[in-house]
């Protein structure tokens, strides 16, 4: 792992959106150290490996997006989460952001967008 790299922890049940995540943030600041594809092992993860930020899908099966950032945010109040939406989920995005996530992206992903957001979450 990199020294002084935000430290990623990515959540989305698609194998493909995962592998484009990895591949826009070669190069930055930017580095996802784990990969998850639900909610439930986000949350075994997110204890484990204590991330800089999550980047955490809103539709997934079993456990949605929403419901693992509440998870989160009542194990770590100061979480940073970052929810990923595709284009049909506006409210859920605006539920999210409610609950505490910090900010939101669109899939697909735009990577100078993906990369914005995440340097403003991040204050970088």
């Amino acid at each position: 792992m990199s020294e002084g790299k935000v430290r990623i922890l990515a959540v989305d049940d698609s194998l493909v959106t995962l592998k484009i995540l990895k591949k826009n943030l070669k190069d930055t600041d930017f580095e996802v150290i784990q990969e998850v594809t639900s909610g439930v092992e986000a949350l075994a993860k997110y204890d484990e490996i204590k991330p800089d930020l999550v980047l955490l899908d809103i539709i997934m099966p079993e456990m949605d997006g929403i419901q693992t950032l509440e998870k989160i945010m009542a194990k770590d109040s100061k979480a940073k989460v970052i929810m990923v939406s595709s284009m049909g989920a506006k409210e859920k995005v605006m539920e999210s952001l409610e609950k505490g996530a910090k900010n939101f992206v669109m899939k697909p992903y735009e990577r100078n967008t993906l990369i914005e957001v995440l340097k403003k979450v991040c204050e970088i």
